[in-house]
């Protein structure tokens, strides 16, 4: 028997399969996954039960008549035929209608979780903690295989290659990658020496993203001391540790370049900022020297020592001008003094005696200017020029009585 090429064996599959009755007009039931609308207007997508799945297309001439929105977790009934695609050898269900059913069990149940959460606070802004700047060190829990972990090193590698990595390899699908995922968190939480930790995957289907859904991984990153970026590859749809993580990226390469600042912008900067702060600094040294040549100005302008050379001349004048007024004073003074002593003299008794008068005291040594100030019998003292002579009244004559001797 001869030996049949590969394109030979997917060429009889396709014709058995699409002469089939049954599989040439068939609807199937089923809920959307890994949902993708390409750039074509082609449709691409899955549809699965709790046991199998089955891959599915819907070209665009069949997909612009759908009149609802297609979302992963739908249920729908897809109605077209079975055929293989020959270069890749699958089997796949051609789609020509759909038509809405209800939404899937894992939506709901996402939906249900949500809410529940939302309602308790997990995700709350007031409780998201602030992301650093930049990490000296950052945990990863992810598939150590997956090109998610070789996104993220990349990228740190490539903007900050100063930030240390520290891989925790967990399951990121699966019944136990949840439990597997939680137990890395933890771990690399306890480490001092972590600053910031990330986790997640690359993109997949609502079931492939099961374990980011879980309750469990949900409250573990709320309690957790350091801030958790989630990474899962699903641009347009959350998960529930998207919801309760820190901060949110879109895919693992997102987050890597939310985690680290980048190294080349950042020198950029620091020129930038030493540039500026040079440029200030120059600014303010010309500024305090021009305060200080005021300063010197103005001290030498107010300098006793300088103002006293300057105004020697006013000084000269304002001695002069002194000497003047107290010269003037004086004269003045002896003017005064000169006349005084002259009244003194004019009243001076002994004055009297230089012409021949004569001074007449009492005993008490009083002055006598009246014959009534004496007594016959009185001792007298009369001062003259040249001496002193004591005596004794004889006799006292009134001016009447002078007058008639």
């Amino acid at each position: 028997m001869k030996a049949l090429r590969v394109s030979e064996v997917n060429s009889y599959i396709k014709k058995i399969l699409t002469s089939d009755m049954l599989l040439s007009n068939i609807e199937v039931e089923g809920e959307l996954s890994n949902f993708k609308r390409h750039y074509s207007g082609h449709l691409y997508f899955s549809l699965k039960d709790e046991k199998a799945r089955i891959k599915c297309v819907m070209f665009r001439s069949y997909a612009d008549k759908v009149d609802m929105e297609l979302v992963d977790g739908q249920k729908v009934i897809a109605k077209g035929y079975i055929s293989v695609y020959e270069q890749g050898g699958d089997y796949q269900l051609y789609v020509m209608e759909i038509k809405e059913k209800g939404l899937g069990d894992l939506y709901i149940a996402f939906e249900e979780l949500k809410r529940k959460l939302e309602r308790e606070g997990l995700f709350d802004p007031q409780y998201k903690k602030e992301i650093p700047p930049m990490p000296k060190k950052i945990g990863i829990v992810t598939s150590a295989t997956g090109a998610a972990i070789r996104d993220i090193i990349s990228v740190i590698r490539r903007r900050f290659p100063a930030c240390n990595i520290l891989i925790y390899p967990s399951l990121v699908q699966g019944p136990n990658a949840a439990r597997d995922i939680i137990e890395g968190l933890k771990l690399l939480d306890s480490r001092e020496d972590i600053d910031l930790i990330i986790t997640g995957r690359g993109g997949g289907s609502i079931e492939e993203l099961s374990a980011f859904n879980d309750e469990d991984l949900a409250r573990t990153i709320f309690s957790l001391n350091k801030p958790v970026i989630s990474a899962v590859g699903h641009e347009t749809d959350f998960t529930i540790a998207d919801f309760v993580a820190d901060l949110r990226a879109p895919t693992p390469s997102a987050a890597a370049e939310m985690a680290v600042p980048n190294m080349e912008s950042l020198i950029q900067l620091l020129d930038s900022r030493f540039n500026h702060l040079l440029l200030n600094y120059e600014n303010k040294v010309q500024m305090e020297m021009r305060g200080l040549n005021l300063l010197k100005r103005g001290l030498k302008y107010n300098n006793p020592v300088y103002k006293l050379r300057n105004n020697r001349q006013q000084v000269d004048l304002l001695y002069k001008e002194l000497k003047s007024k107290m010269e003037r004073k004086l004269d003045l003074y002896k003017k005064y003094s000169g006349d005084l002593e002259n009244k003194l003299k004019l009243l001076n008794p002994t004055l009297a005696l230089e012409k021949g008068n004569a001074i007449i005291l009492n005993e008490a040594g009083g002055l006598i200017k009246s014959v009534k100030d004496l007594a016959q019998g009185d001792s007298i003292e009369i001062l003259m020029q040249d001496g002193r002579i004591r005596a004794l009244v004889k006799d006292v004559l009134k001016g009447e009585e002078e007058d008639g001797y």
